[in-house]
C-alpha cells in the first residue's frame, strides 16, 4: 500500500526520519514464505496481509507475528494491501478516539482518499450520521454518495457547514493541519472532537514549494487550554504507526482488525482501489497522490509491468522554491494510468 505517509518520510517530514538507503513502506500483502520457530496460527501458503516497520515495498518482506492478519476467501491481494492502514486508521479515530455514537456529524477532509472512503464507509454502519467531506471538485461525481454533503476542498467549508449545521459538527477529522486546524477547531459543537491525523499541507514538491510548508506551519492555531475547558471542546491526535511500532499496541490493533473483517465478511464495509503500480513507476504513483488525484487507494504490484508512457506524457518538473497553484486533476492526461475499471 501507498500512503501519504510515505512522501512525509521521503521529504523527512517526520520526527527521526530513517537514514537512507531505506526500502519505504509500512503495508502489503503476500503468501506466507516461511515461519519463525514458535510462530502459531499461520501455515506456509496462508494469504496474508500485514503491518510492516519499512520495508514492505519489496518482494519478501519479514514481520512479527502480531502485526499478521489471514486475508478473507472473498478479498483480493490489492484489496488486502489497501485495507489495515486505511482502515485501522479510520476505525480508531471514529470509534475508540471521538466515540462516534447514532445522530452524530462528521466532518472529513480528503474524502476521496483511502482513509476518507474508509471513514465514510464505517460512518454509514452507525444509524443516522452525517458526513461532510472535503475533496477536489473533479472526484465530486465519483465519491458523491459516499458522503452526506460534499464541497470543493478549495471553497469556504466552514461556511457550508454552519449553513447546513448551525451548531457545527461533533467530530472533525483533519489530514492537512495548517490553517484548517483553526477551522475545524472552529467547527466543532461542544463536547467534540479535533482529530489531527496527518499534515498533508506540509508537504512540499512539484506544485509545493518550501514557501507554502513554512506558511502551512505558521497557520497553523496555537490551541489555548482555558479555551478548550470554556468551550468544552476536544483535541487530539491520532498516529498509528506510533502506536503500532513505539507504543507496543499491537494486541489493541489486532482486536480492532477483527471487528473489521467482521464488517468486510458482512459486506458492510470494502477497500476502494484507485489503480496499481509497478515497483518502477513508484514516482508517478507518489506524484499521484502528492496531487491529490486518487480516490482510494494507490498500489505497488510487484509483479506488475510499467505501463508503456504516453505520447503526451511530461517528465517537467516545476523550478524549487517557485509557489505555484494546486493543480488538482490537471495531470489526469499527463501520467501513466494503470486504473482499476
Amino acid at each position: 500500500g501507498l500512503n501519504f505517509i510515505d512522501l512525509m518520510v521521503r521529504q523527512g517530514n517526520i520526527d527521526n526520519p530513517p537514514k537512507t538507503p531505506l526500502v519505504p513502506g509500512f503495508e502489503c500483502s503476500g503468501i506466507v514464505e516461511s515461519l519463525g520457530d514458535s510462530v502459531k496460527g499461520f501455515e506456509i501458503g496462508d494469504r496474508v496481509m500485514a503491518f510492516v516497520n519499512y520495508n514492505a515495498w519489496a518482494e519478501v518482506v519479514c514481520t512479527p507475528v502480531e502485526f499478521v492478519y489471514k486475508i478473507p476467501d472473498d478479498m483480493n491481494f490489492s484489496e488486502a494491501a489497501a485495507f489495515p492502514m486505511n482502515f485501522v486508521t479510520a476505525y480508531m479515530m471514529l470509534f475508540e478516539v471521538a466515540n462516534l455514537r447514532e445522530g452524530m456529524s462528521v466532518l472529513v477532509h480528503s474524502a476521496g482518499g483511502g482513509v476518507g472512503q474508509a471513514v465514510a464507509q464505517l460512518c454509514s454502519t452507525i444509524p443516522n450520521v452525517t458526513v461532510f467531506g472535503t475533496a477536489s471538485s473533479f472526484k465530486h461525481e465519483a465519491i458523491k454518495n459516499s458522503v452526506t454533503h460534499l464541497f470543493d476542498r478549495n471553497a469556504d467549508y466552514v461556511q457550508e457547514v454552519k449553513r447546513i449545521s448551525t451548531d457545527g459538527v461533533d467530530i472533525v477529522l483533519d489530514c492537512l493541519c495548517g490553517e484548517n486546524t483553526g477551522k475545524g477547531l472552529s467547527l466543532l459543537k461542544p463536547l467534540g472532537t479535533y482529530i489531527l491525523y496527518g499534515s498533508s499541507n506540509m508537504v512540499t514538491g512539484e506544485t509545493k514549494s518550501f514557501f507554502s510548508f513554512a506558511k502551512s506551519w505558521w497557520q497553523v492555531e496555537k490551541v489555548n487550554p482555558i479555551k478548550l475547558y470554556e468551550e468544552n471542546k476536544v483535541i487530539a491526535g491520532f498516529s498509528l504507526l506510533n502506536l503500532l511500532f513505539k507504543q507496543n499496541r499491537g494486541g489493541l490493533i489486532k482486536g480492532v482488525m477483527d471487528k473489521l473483517l467482521n464488517l468486510y465478511n458482512s459486506k458492510k464495509i470494502k477497500p476502494v482501489v484507485d489503480s496499481l503500480w509497478a515497483l518502477e513507476e513508484v514516482k508517478e504513483a507518489m506524484q499521484r497522490i502528492h496531487d491529490r488525484g486518487n480516490i482510494g487507494k494507490l498500489i505497488l504490484d510487484v509483479e506488475k509491468a510499467p505501463t508503456p508512457l504516453m505520447a503526451n506524457d511530461s517528465t517537467e518538473t516545476s523550478e524549487a522554491g517557485e509557489e505555484e497553484e494546486d493543480h488538482e486533476g490537471d495531470n489526469e492526461n499527463k501520467e501513466r494510468m494503470p486504473f482499476i475499471q
